[in-house]
Parts: structure tokens; sequence; C-alpha cells
């Protein structure tokens, strides 16, 4: 189903029934401050199987980042971080950044696979983060489109809507989308490595 939502006012019961769809295993297509993208609820293996099969990746080798409303989720997910990391992350988010960070062993457990490593995003998007704060955990996420080819199409969702309503429960509609993604930065190592540069401006490392 295609659900219209006002990107700065979401309604109450529109998010309630994303976050239904969520809890019962369900696939969403949703807008970001970014691209659109492809999400589950983390806690739902069923789901997270489901997505890998859409994006045609094993569940091994899944790299989907998890979308989160703020960053109180980090010690969940993440080994500790440096103060230095960490005030680049309060600089940047929220906004159209991909942090990836050494992943903790909740992660391990959780994916049941040896995982060293995870994307953090905290999108400034008021339907994302409504979404996620009145889910409880963040969502596994992806961008539809595949090796960095962004298909203009993917910015219109009722043309997603076309493309994607058998694949998927719900398509969120917050209106046209961006042709460029985040910009992610990997922290995992001394010195951050910028790995894909997008709508993020780099100055936030300075």
């Amino acid at each position: 189903m295609l659900l219209r939502l006002n990107n700065d006012h979401p309604q109450e019961k529109d998010i309630q029934r994303i976050v239904e769809c969520l809890k019962n295993d369900g696939i969403i297509i949703y807008p970001s401050d970014t691209v659109y993208s492809m999400g589950c609820d983390i806690t739902k293996p069923k789901a997270y199987e489901k997505l890998c099969r859409l994006k045609n990746v094993k569940p091994d080798k899944a790299n989907f980042s998890f979308m989160c409303s703020d960053l109180s989720h980090l010690s969940q997910f993440t080994k500790p971080i440096s103060t230095a990391v960490f005030r680049v992350m309060k600089k940047a988010l929220p906004g159209p950044y991909t942090f990836i960070l050494e992943a903790n062993l909740n992660i391990q457990k959780q994916l049941r696979q040896n995982k060293k490593t995870v994307g953090i995003r905290v999108p400034n998007s008021q339907i994302c983060r409504s979404i996620i704060d009145s889910l409880g955990n963040p969502i596994f996420t992806t961008s539809l489109h595949n090796h960095d080819e962004i298909m203009e199409y993917y910015t219109d969702p009722e043309i997603i809507h076309q493309q994607f309503e058998d694949k998927v429960d719900i398509v969120v509609d917050g209106g046209f989308g961006n042709l460029d993604a985040s910009t992610v930065i990997d922290f995992t190592e001394n010195e951050p490595v910028v790995i894909r540069e997008g709508m993020g401006s780099l100055d936030v490392l300075n």
C-alpha cells in the first residue's frame, strides 16, 4: 500500500500503522533526508532475511545500516568510541551521514554472524525519527539503489510504489526524494576514512 505522510508533521495514526507493520515482520520503503530507503525492524529475523532476499544478498554478507532516531542506541550496538569521534557525530547528526563503527557482541548475537562493523544513521527526517521512536528500536535500512547507481524514478514515491507494491508491505510517501545518498565515513581505524562522498559536507571532520 501507498501511505502519504506530511514530512514535517506526520500523523500519529499513520506512524502507528507503519510501526505495527514493522512489528509483524513487514518491510517498508520510506523517505530519509537523502534517498528513499527500504527497511525492517532490527529485532525481526524473518524480516531481515526477507530484506536480504529483496536486495539479493546473503544475510551474512549484508551491510545494512542502523537507522536511529538519536545517538542513545550507540552503546547497544557499537564498541566504545572516542570523544573526538563522538564530537564529530554530534556535530553531523541528525544529517545525511552514515558512520561506520566497530560492532559489539550484541550485533553478532542478534544477527548470528561474526559482524565486525555497523553503519549508524540518524537522519534529519521527522518521518524517520517518529517511526523509530514509536517502534522503540532502530530499523535495518538500505537504499533502494544498487551499487551506488541511483535511478531517477527512485525519487518519486508513486513510481516506487508501482515498482515495489508486490514486494514490500508499505511505501511511505513523504514527497519527492533526493538523488544523492549519504556521506559514508569509516571510523574503525585511527583516522577517519571517507568511503563515499554524498550529501553531507566533509567540513564536519574539521
